[in-house]
């Protein structure tokens, strides 16, 4: 098994699919919760505020319900028979990585979301235009990402049944690229108002991001992915500093809401070092911020249940449900 086998391997379907609205590319994979859930708050990956960092060693081994805005379900097989729930399953929203770049969809977060919801969680996986499509990139992919965290929640509540999922705040995460998503998505009270993407401050859990793209500046600076930041926003941030202020989320600090990052020492993609210098940020900002340093763990080895970094991601959800 080579490092990147995540992002071919073949995993269940999803439950259903759902769309956010009229574009192609605004759909999102739900699989529905096949385990016990996880206990609320439970197994914390850094529960110290006071230390910086904590490393730690791998462990061994179609029916419409919203047709409005052009959303609607489709379910792709007959739901299996599952047991009633013993609680509403906790739900998170889990954007993608792939530098914002059209090559990696969804797909390739399917063991992820399997993994997640055999735990006992509802996952829901939204796709959204990115570079190299019609209308990816700015502003588009920030277009839709607004739209998915806005409209989502409720369409997955809907389309699940009454008691299937919980009406508590979403977990939202996300890796890399989808890291990067996912914390600009809980920040979007600070984005000046009257300006696209502005609303009030998000009701999430959290926000857990996997080796995340936390800094576009420094993406830019360190040229990561080959330049992939340039496609997303149109050049640098002397050419736009508008657009980095306004999708950057070192820039928004604070989130307002608890942050708790996860990042593989050994990541050849995406440095340690942004994770490191977005705790510094964030907590200076008097955000509720932690990181988990994960010793010689690579980039993917975060997204993969079968890597021995997957035990430290899956409690760090865990960590993140609400009470």
């Amino acid at each position: 098994m080579t490092a990147d086998d995540v992002l071919t391997r073949p995993a269940p379907p999803p439950d259903f699919v759902v769309s956010y609205g009229p574009g192609d590319h605004q759909v999102a994979d739900v699989r529905l919760p096949s385990g016990p859930g996880p206990a609320p708050g439970t197994a914390s990956v850094a529960p110290d505020r006071g230390a910086s960092v904590h490393l730690m060693a791998p462990a061994p081994g179609t029916a419409s319900v919203a047709p409005d805005r052009g959303a609607s379900v489709h379910l792709m097989a007959p739901a299996p028979a599952r047991p009633a729930p013993v609680r509403a399953a906790p739900l998170v929203l889990f954007l993608h990585g792939g530098f914002w770049r059209a090559a990696y969809d969804r797909s390739h977060t399917g063991p992820l979301a399997a993994a997640l919801a055999a735990a006992g969680f509802a996952v829901c996986t939204p796709e959204y235009r990115r570079t190299g499509q019609r209308g990816g990139g700015w502003p588009g992919t920030f277009d839709d990402v607004a739209a998915a965290v806005d409209r989502l929640p409720s369409l997955v509540r809907d389309a699940a049944g009454a008691d299937v999922i919980s009406g508590a705040p979403v977990v939202l995460a996300g890796h890399s690229a989808g890291g990067h998503l996912a914390l600009w998505a809980a920040a979007r009270h600070m984005v000046p108002p009257g300006t696209p993407w502005h609303t009030a401050q998000p009701q999430v859990a959290g926000v857990l991001a996997l080796a995340a793209v936390s800094d576009l500046g420094a993406c830019y600076a360190l040229r990561l992915g080959r330049d992939a930041v340039v496609p997303l926003l149109g050049g640098g941030p002397e050419e736009y500093p508008e657009r980095y202020r306004m999708t950057d989320p070192v820039r928004l600090l604070p989130l307002g809401c608890p942050v708790r990052l996860v990042h593989g020492t050994a990541d050849q993609d995406v440095p340690f070092s942004l994770s490191a210098d977005f705790l510094a940020r964030g907590r200076a900002a008097g955000d509720d911020v932690s990181l988990a340093g994960l010793l010689g763990a690579g980039h993917l080895d975060l997204i993969d249940p079968l890597s021995g970094a997957w035990p430290r991601v899956a409690a760090a959800f865990a960590a993140l449900v609400p009470s």
